[in-house]
């Protein structure tokens, strides 16, 4: 692996600069001094800010962007061998290295480093571990998975000793990091055109809580099978959080307020806390637990800990409300997995609505193969369904697939499911179908966000 010198800048090309994780680390280094380069496929609010602070920003990636110039090249998993810059960088003999080596040697440099993991709840959890640690004046490092409002975008240097990033498990990428405490809020099955099965996600999981350090700390959900099992190699301490009194960290009398926002009674080796949130559904009072837990493991006072989530809102695309259309309220969410789904679905029973309307764009033909049962089952909840078209991404192969297949799963069973192609389809049906007092949901981790702000107008 390429070893970087922070005190030594040296000239960076980030092939794939205008991903959430990429520019922020990015910015990190124009901070320090380096020269920065990249490229993207298009141009975005990422991208400009990048730009505005110094760094060279490509559209379009071409082998004539990489130059012998360039010291690092630095990649993500969706890059592969045949991207015309990689085949240049390696023609060239450039040294290369993927976005989570550099992360994790960012993360070298810092005395505490916080990493959150887990199939659900890594940035809403992130988020409210970084309000915490502002609030507590530590001025902390922050690299959030999507838009934190305080901070006006994923990134905050700062120049205290704490660190807080997000930990993905997708191509074992968490496993370059290295944290001094760790959160692991569940494990499911999820990205199965890199893991095996669960076996093999869970055996990646354990391998990310060995990493500790023997002063460091695991902070895990109780609720997960043989969870000792995960933690078995964790030379630090080991806390838990979890619905039952097992844990170390539990939640009882759990309310929720006329918006769905949750207040419960937070204990703790007999104390207890009232804790109160801003963001809704039963889904945050386990990622707040672990929130709280990994403050209080920081030395945080606890009146700052409960201040922080209660004032913590949201970051975007995580239920957030986008606006009002003529009576109609407009939520996105990032939800593209069966279990965030019901967990939506789940939350929004406590929030004010007359009819749902979900629109719903599935993420990844191997996601949607490999969980199309669980996905129709989740969505049967909802009153209405309006799937658009799958979101590729990163992948080119349909495995024989598409929504109408999810639409015609989920109406066997008995939901209420339509398939439109367009957006601009789905667009007039929500307007004529829509009526004052309803709530319109769009979900996806694509670029289903779009239907909604069109309606908008934004």
């Amino acid at each position: 692996m390429v070893n970087i010198d922070f005190n030594t800048p040296k000239h960076v090309y980030f092939c794939g600069i205008g991903g959430i994780s990429m520019s922020g680390i990015a910015q990190m280094l124009l901070n320090k001094g380096f020269r920065v380069e990249g490229s993207d496929n298009r141009p975005s609010e990422l991208t400009d800010e990048l730009e505005a602070l110094g760094a060279i920003v490509h559209i379009g990636q071409t082998s004539s962007n990489v130059t012998e110039g360039i010291e690092v090249f630095v990649y993500t998993a969706a890059i592969k061998e045949d991207n015309p810059e990689f085949a240049k960088a390696k023609e060239l003999n450039i040294p290369m290295m993927t976005r989570a080596e550099l992360l994790g040697l960012i993360m070298k440099t810092y005395p505490v480093s916080i990493a959150v993991s887990g199939t659900h709840g890594k940035t809403t959890t992130t988020s409210m571990i970084s309000e915490m640690l502002m609030k507590a004046d530590t001025d902390p490092t922050l690299s959030i998975g999507g838009v934190l409002p305080s901070i006006g975008g994923n990134v905050r240097i700062g120049n205290g000793d704490m660190f807080v990033t997000e930990a993905c498990e997708y191509t074992n990428s968490f496993l370059s990091f290295y944290p001094t405490h760790e959160i692991i809020l569940n494990i499911e099955e999820d990205h199965l055109d890199f893991f095996k099965d669960i076996n093999d996600i869970r055996s990646s999981f354990t391998k990310f809580a060995s990493l500790i350090p023997s002063d460091g700390a695991v902070i895990i959900n109780s609720s997960i099978d043989n969870y000792k099992e995960i933690v078995s190699g964790c030379k630090g301490k080991v806390i838990t959080f979890g619905l039952d009194d097992s844990a170390d960290f539990y939640a009882t009398n759990i309310s929720y307020n006329d918006k769905g926002c949750p207040t419960y009674t937070l204990n703790h080796k007999g104390q207890t806390w009232e804790v109160s949130l801003s963001v809704i559904g039963l889904h945050n009072v386990k990622n707040s637990m672990a929130a709280f837990a990994q403050g209080l493991e920081l030395g945080i006072e606890t009146d700052i800990i409960l201040k922080a989530l209660k004032e913590y809102t949201g970051s975007d695309r995580r239920f957030q409300i986008k606006g009002d259309l003529s009576g109609v309220t407009v939520v996105d969410d990032y939800a593209h997995h069966p279990t965030e789904i019901a967990a939506t679905l789940s939350a929004v029973d406590n929030y004010p609505h007359k009819h749902l309307y979900v629109v719903f764009q599935p993420h990844t033909y191997t996601r949607t193969k490999a969980f199309m049962d669980d996905f129709a089952k989740a969505l049967c909840k909802a009153e209405n369904v309006i799937l658009a078209d799958i979101y590729a991404a990163r992948e080119t192969d349909t495995l024989g697939i598409s929504s109408r297949d999810l639409m015609e799963k989920i109406n066997s069973l008995g939901g209420n499911a339509k398939y439109f192609s367009t957006f601009q389809e789905i667009e007039i049906f929500l307007l004529k179908n829509c009526t004052p007092g309803d709530l319109l949901i769009t979900m996806g981790a694509g670029d289903v966000v779009k239907i909604g702000e069109n309606l908008l107008g934004q």
